[in-house]
């Protein structure tokens, strides 16, 4: 399949319990990811459980025409007060198979999102990303995110 023929091909949908894996393992298919990771499905899957009790946070898959889980992202919409209580979408966990970067999945992901987002009534869709993602900072910046805060995190355990 050309690459264009890939990017049209991808279809994005809800994941359901099954897809656990796949995600993972894309997850993991990354510089940081492969370190983070662990191969324990049974957290995972709990942490699915209780996104799919929350509601407002989804985990959606991209598939290509065989069925195969290719892309993936989490998205969460969040009502506020500020920015005149402007709801938002937070996106986070994006990842595209390793081997298909580069092939426009990622837009089309992200075309996905902003749909996704626009039905939920949000008006705003923001994200995170760790700084070392260079290449992911130009991707974003082409599609119109504008890097206009500083994030911070402190772990919890």
């Amino acid at each position: 399949m050309t690459a264009a023929g890939l990017a049209k091909g991808v279809r994005f949908r809800p994941a359901t319990r099954a897809d656990v894996p796949a995600v993972i393992a894309l997850l993991a298919d990354d510089a940081l990811g492969k370190d983070r990771e662990h191969a324990d499905m049974a957290a995972y899957e709990a942490a699915f459980d209780a996104m799919q009790a929350e509601g407002g946070n989804q985990l959606i898959v991209g598939t290509d025409a065989e069925g195969q889980i290719v892309a993936t992202y989490q998205i969460t919409f969040i009502s506020g007060l500020s920015l005149s209580a402007a709801r938002r979408a937070q996106v986070e966990s994006v990842r595209v198979s390793g081997a298909l970067r580069g092939q426009g999945i990622g837009q089309q992901m992200f075309a996905d999102a902003e749909v996704r987002a626009r039905k939920a009534g949000c008006r705003l869709i923001q994200l995170t990303m760790n700084r070392s993602r260079t290449e992911s900072h130009r991707f974003y910046e082409a599609l119109g995110f504008v890097a206009s805060h500083v994030g911070f995190k402190r772990p919890l355990d």
